[in-house]
């Protein structure tokens, strides 16, 4: 067992390298998809000065089912909003659009205004574990309170990947945690199948993991908004690209009979938001899926938080504290960054993820390149 485990972790590791694996599969707009609004820099949700983002991948066996065993197509992802190394919370919101899925922790972030700690995406049958685990790692790396408690209510959310992954085999362990939290990084970000979305399946298309982000012009402000999916809903016959009913024009190889996944959406932002205009933001998620087809689905579980990390300081248990608030009236480029980078993120992950087989030989396809581009250039919406 402890062999298996450090060739899972070995293959976490593979593909958690930085910066050059990242960037060597084209995303949606090397494709020639065409986005409205800026991106930053990275077109990440790292483009937020201070988030980081760690995945541990678990990939091993072949063939039949056999719980316990595999094959094992799954993993975690973290999302940190202000670094490993920092214990000050964030402001927060959440928002669930359609509630059949799980992201713990959402009574006290809607209590309290605060995300305490990272946000953790993995499988349904995992989150048990995981947020364990994000406690007693918590534990290892900071002191108790100014009032001598280990306190926490970590935010872990999910996705089913039982198509592919041996999910009831409880393969996810505290340690794999530890690791997406331990290599969570800036910079690029690894998509597709990697971390949480490993076994995930989106449009009937292979799903996974996609960010993406946008710069506000400088007249209003010049914050950055960035957003990171776990995607794994949708039917085919709705898929949308850039308005282009992409899932229509490639009907082969489809896998369900009803929109029954669920996506789990992180906003990030530096614009000085406070809870009540987050969870507004959080809000204006739905609107960025409607524009790739979705229509949240009875069997979906489609649930959302955003943060900002302007206001450093603001949680702390002592003396009053000055804060700044963007006006209402000036919130409308924020919550337009949002629909567009969620919108676009969810393309990324479909476009980077590859063709995979898993539990008893299944196949889902990756989105074909080729044939995307065959198909925008159909409608006159090539980008290049």
């Amino acid at each position: 067992m402890a062999k298996s485990r450090a060739m899972l972790l070995a293959v976490a590791i593979i593909v958690l390298m930085p910066f050059a694996i990242a960037q060597s599969k084209p995303r949606a707009r090397d494709l020639g998809v065409p986005f409205d609004g800026t991106p930053g820099p990275l077109n990440a949700i790292t483009d937020v000065k201070g988030v980081e983002v760690g995945h541990t991948t678990l990939i091993s066996g072949n063939g039949p089912l056999k719980v316990g065993i595999g094959p094992v197509r799954t993993g975690v992802t973290a999302v940190v909003p202000r670094g490993k190394d920092s214990k000050d919370s964030v402001f927060a919101g959440w928002f669930t659009l359609n509630g059949n899925g799980e992201m713990t922790g959402t009574t006290w972030v809607e209590e309290s205004g605060f995300l305490e700690g990272p946000v953790m995406i993995t499988n349904t049958h995992s989150v048990g574990v995981v947020r364990d685990a994000v406690i007693a790692w918590r534990v290892k790396h900071g002191p108790p309170d100014e009032q001598g408690y280990w306190w926490s209510l970590p935010v872990v959310a999910e996705t089913w990947d039982g198509y592919l992954n041996d999910v009831n085999g409880f393969h996810v362990k505290p340690e794999d945690a530890f690791h997406a939290l331990d290599t969570a990084h800036g910079g690029a970000v690894e998509e597709g199948n990697v971390g949480g979305g490993t076994g995930m399946i989106c449009n009937e298309f292979k799903g996974g993991i996609g960010t993406s982000s946008r710069v506000i012009d400088s007249k209003y402000g010049g914050y950055t908004v960035g957003v990171l999916v776990q995607c794994n809903y949708g039917r085919r016959s709705q898929l949308r690209i850039a308005g282009v009913p992409v899932g229509k024009e490639i009907p082969d190889h489809t896998v369900w009979n009803d929109d029954v996944g669920s996506i789990i959406v992180v906003v990030a932002t530096d614009a000085p938001l406070i809870p009540t205009q987050l969870k507004r933001l959080a809000k204006r998620v739905s609107l960025g899926l409607g524009r790739d087809g979705s229509y949240s689905g009875d069997g979906s579980g489609d649930i959302f938080i955003a943060f900002s990390t302007a206001n450093p300081g603001a949680a702390a248990p002592k003396a009053l504290h000055q804060l700044t608030m963007l006006p209402n009236d000036q919130i409308d480029p924020i919550f337009l960054a949002t629909v567009q980078a969620t919108e676009e993120a969810v393309i990324n992950a479909m476009v980077a993820a590859e063709t995979m087989t898993g539990a008893n030989n299944r196949t889902v396809i990756a989105l074909p390149h080729d044939k995307l581009r065959e198909v925008l250039k159909k409608y006159n919406r090539l980008a290049k």
